[in-house]
């Protein structure tokens, strides 16, 4: 029974709410003292005043409901927008009623500070009006109910109505971080990006120049003719991002917090690298998987794969889809760094 008064009540204040205004409350205090005083006195002049005050109040209620009335709302959002980079919200509204306009009516959502305002819409037109707003971390906003708000005409009180109109924000965390991919000691460290079978050997990428001898270098890396005439190791450097394929490797184990947060901007600045060089690439992350591609739509859905990631100790532990010294892993833990081609586990901390 409970419950039911609840769903009604519910309904009821979704329907419609009112609240006075300080201006209001004054009037309408007003209004019954002016009434209580022509109750006692039977003075004519009180009794009409009276009534014309209680008038004022039934038209500024019948007006503000007329300007809530019979509007078609389609909201438009953008696909998705990066943390604190203003995000426009868009409404188109049309005004179905045949003879009455619509007047100075806010577009609230639920959560949000920054209202859409419509100062007028004649009766059978449109308009489209917007509001920005800010978000300074990234996710998924849902948004469920958009709420009319008018004050129309006197400012006596504010009416409200709810219209349910679901949707979603999703917020891209940063791509801007300046990363370096670092490679396991011991020789290991050439990780091939390349979208060959599981067992076929793949390019080391694109030749870079000659730079002096590393202990851990490949010894086929040499080149000897420089090395026999500068008379000090020279070895071949190869840009082992510039492969075909890029696999990104998001260990989501650990806890939520700035590190974490550090950790998937530092794989969206990976794919944001990878799709400027115009290459492929895919993200794994302990619970989903996004197959490899190019382009800004690739790149979109990274993002939006990386807006919804949470960070969990608990979560399944990470399983490349591919050889794992063909990935870059992204992570806090520096447990799995040897078995990656490369790797980059960031100090933690707020982005730079």
């Amino acid at each position: 029974m409970l419950t039911a008064l609840r769903n009604v009540w519910r309904r009821l204040r979704a329907w419609r709410r009112i609240r006075f205004t300080a201006g209001g409350i004054l009037f309408s205090a007003g209004s019954l003292a002016i009434g209580f005083a022509a109750v006692n006195t039977g003075n004519n002049l009180l009794h009409l005043l009276f009534g014309a005050m209680l008038g004022f109040i039934t038209l500024s209620g019948w007006l503000s409901e007329r300007v809530l009335r019979q509007l078609e709302i389609r909201r438009r959002t953008p696909r998705g927008v990066t943390v604190d980079k203003p995000l426009r919200i868009t409404y188109n509204v049309t005004n179905r009623k045949r003879w009455f306009p619509t007047l100075a009516v806010d577009l609230i959502e639920t959560g949000l500070p920054e209202p859409a305002f419509i100062g007028r819409i004649g009766a059978g037109e449109s308009v489209v009006v917007g509001s920005k707003n800010q978000f300074v971390q990234r996710g998924v906003f849902p948004l469920e109910t958009l709420t009319l708000s008018t004050s129309f005409p006197f400012g006596l009180f504010t009416k409200e109505r709810d219209v349910p109109l679901p949707g979603e924000l999703v917020i891209w965390p940063r791509s801007d971080r300046r990363v370096r991919l670092s490679a396991p000691p011991g020789g290991r460290g050439r990780p091939q990006f390349s979208d060959s079978s599981e067992g076929a050997p793949s390019a080391r990428g694109e030749y870079r120049g000659l730079r002096e001898y590393r202990v851990g270098d490949d010894p086929r890396d040499i080149h000897w003719r420089t090395t026999a005439k500068l008379g000090t190791p020279v070895t071949r450097e190869y840009d082992y991002e510039a492969n075909e394929t890029i696999r990104i490797c998001l260990d989501t184990r650990g806890e939520p917090g700035l590190p974490a947060e550090a950790v998937i901007e530092v794989a969206a600045a990976v794919a944001a690298r990878a799709y400027r060089r115009g290459r492929r690439f895919g993200l794994t992350t302990c619970t989903s998987e996004l197959e490899p591609g190019g382009g800004s739509g690739q790149f979109e859905r990274v993002l939006d794969l990386l807006a919804r990631v949470d960070f969990d100790p608990s979560a399944p532990r990470l399983v490349p889809p591919i050889d794992p010294m063909r990935c870059v892993l992204v992570s806090l833990s520096v447990e799995q760094r040897g078995s990656y081609g490369a790797y980059i586990i960031p100090a933690g901390g707020p982005a730079e």
